[in-house]
């Protein structure tokens, strides 16, 4: 297989309007390459794989501007790309309901075949929240079990670090483009994740980080993961999401437990309560999963509880309080902040499908995500995906059972 030729087959699928994960997922069922899909673009609709004007819309090569500039983008930096056909590509992702066509990686690729376990949580965290985070991805990784996280300061940065400490090393998944610095203050942690680990990104080289990109990013965390270990979160957290997106997914979800009346805890203590479980240590964690990854666990040893655990790296933790940045961190905590006012509201730039979701709840008290999704006429996962990125917004709020509302003020 001709892998520069895949990859600007498959940037050509991504810059075709209309056509997304649903479309690109049916057509790698049928076809043996990106390549020969956008070849016989043309016969998508009398295949029954796309709509008429998706199929025309790729077969007149509309997308061929954005993906020239891409391609010749990753080709100047000299990034490596692992497209859908590529046998490096994870299994694990293309079995999420909204999976990427390719992803742009630096460092140890073996890794994206290895079991993983996501540790995330809170930015402006507890010297407590570090030592757990920091202790059990040190465990995890001890026994050949890859640490994934989202690069964030605070939890994020000490799972990184923890999981780096042994074999099976880390993963971190960007909000942004391979090439971007950012967050700054992790450029220690992404130097040694070159080295070693592995850091991942779908996004386009020169890509700055935005709102919307977070929750995008956090269901590649859950994805490449068998379980989602939340070390501290407080109720408003981005952390939440993953953990919502890893229930989605049919994945495990982990808690642990903080001081009663810790705000920055009360997220973790609501997850115990939905059903997560209550974790204190890697052995907590390995024993559930070991009863639905028993085959992908068979060489994985159970953790040493007698092991010597050297807990957060007090050097290198980052546990100040810092302001709310302009760019929100869908794996990290941040201050909590007002809803944004009606009229700020009003002048956001909303999607198609943003601006559809907002029109039905701007005109119902309240509406559950089933109901959403009968009335728009899209599948489960693209009606979860808008809400997702409009929650995080601060455009919709969530209610028990699955009911959203458009906020008010």
């Amino acid at each position: 297989m001709d892998l520069q030729r895949e990859f600007f087959a498959c940037l050509a699928l991504k810059h075709t309007p209309g056509v997304g994960a649903k479309v690109w997922r049916e057509l790698f069922t049928v076809y043996p390459s990106a390549y020969d899909a956008v070849q016989d673009a043309a016969s998508w609709h009398d295949r029954e794989l796309s709509s008429r004007a998706q199929a025309r819309a790729c077969a007149r090569e509309v997308w061929r501007e954005k993906a020239e500039t891409e391609f010749r983008e990753a080709r100047r930096l000299d990034m490596d790309v692992v497209t859908w056909f590529d046998p490096r590509f994870p299994a694990s992702l293309k079995e999420i309901p909204d999976p990427p066509a390719l992803l742009y990686v630096r460092g140890d690729t073996t890794l994206l075949g290895n079991p993983g376990v996501a540790v995330v949580g809170a930015r402006e965290c507890t010297r407590l929240g570090l030592e757990t985070a920091g202790k059990i991805s040190a465990q995890l990784s001890r026994i050949g079990i890859t640490v994934i996280s989202g690069l964030a300061l605070g939890i994020d940065r000490q799972a990184h670090l923890g999981g780096l400490k042994g074999v099976g090393s880390s993963i971190a998944v960007l909000g942004c483009g391979l090439d971007v610095d950012y967050p700054q203050g992790n450029r220690d942690v992404r130097r040694e994740l070159y080295g070693k680990g592995l850091v991942v990104s779908e996004f386009a080289p020169g890509m700055e980080p935005r709102g919307r990109h977070f929750p995008v990013r956090n269901r590649l965390i859950s994805g490449l993961s068998l379980g989602v270990l939340v070390a501290e979160a407080a109720h408003n957290s981005g952390s939440l999401i993953t953990a919502r997106l890893a229930g989605e997914q049919g994945k495990d979800v982990f808690a642990v437990p903080g001081p009663l009346g810790q705000p920055t805890f009360t997220g973790c203590h609501r997850l115990i309560k939905q059903g997560a479980a209550l974790v204190e240590s890697a052995s907590d964690i390995v024993e559930i999963l070991r009863f639905d990854f028993a085959r992908e666990l068979a060489e994985v040893p159970d953790p040493d509880p007698d092991a010597e655990d050297t807990g957060v790296d007090v050097a290198r933790a980052v546990v100040k309080k810092k302001k709310a940045s302009a760019v929100p961190d869908g794996g990290g905590e941040r201050k909590p902040r007002k809803r944004p006012p009606l009229a700020e509201r009003e002048a956001m730039v909303l999607s198609a499908e943003e601006s559809r979701i907002m029109d039905l709840l701007n005109a119902a008290d309240k509406m559950h995500i089933d109901a959403l999704g009968r009335e728009l006429g899209w599948d489960s996962a693209t009606v979860s995906r808008v809400l997702l990125i409009l929650e995080m917004r601060g455009a919709v709020s969530q209610l028990p059972g699955m009911w959203y509302l458009a906020r008010e003020e």
